[in-house]
């Protein structure tokens, strides 16, 4: 099973949460990242974290986006507060398969297996 799997999209107002979840089977096990594309704009990393737990953020959502891994569950989640207008976005879940470890930065070509996306909307 190859497949990664968003859900926990939605829409909310401004200063709310949301916890977005990825169906990973395998992959979570591996280095997994969190990406987000709104219309017009490039996509843009998010956060990842690899075998051992270890975290990276994109610089605009530090201190209030947390990625976590359930390895028992094989899910990867993205916890979402505060959030704001300009997070509204297609957010996306990808692998480094068999990558214990991420590599620097949040770049899409490091990552070579994506999920569909689920959206997030959030109003001022």
């Amino acid at each position: 099973q190859t497949r990664l799997l968003e859900s926990g999209g939605g829409s909310v107002q401004a200063g709310r949460s949301l916890r977005l979840s990825c169906a990973a089977s395998v992959h979570a096990h591996f280095c997994m990242a969190w990406f987000r594309q709104a219309p017009g704009k490039e996509r843009e990393g998010v956060a990842n974290i690899d075998s051992d737990g270890r975290t990276t953020y994109g610089d605009s959502v530090k201190g209030r986006f947390t990625v976590s891994k359930d390895n028992a569950e094989n899910t990867l989640y993205l916890q979402m507060h505060s959030l704001k207008p300009e997070d509204t976005a297609m957010y996306y879940c990808a692998s480094k398969l068999f990558s214990s470890r991420c590599p620097p930065g949040l770049y899409n070509h490091d990552y070579n297996y994506w999920g569909q996306g689920t959206q997030v909307t959030v109003s001022s």
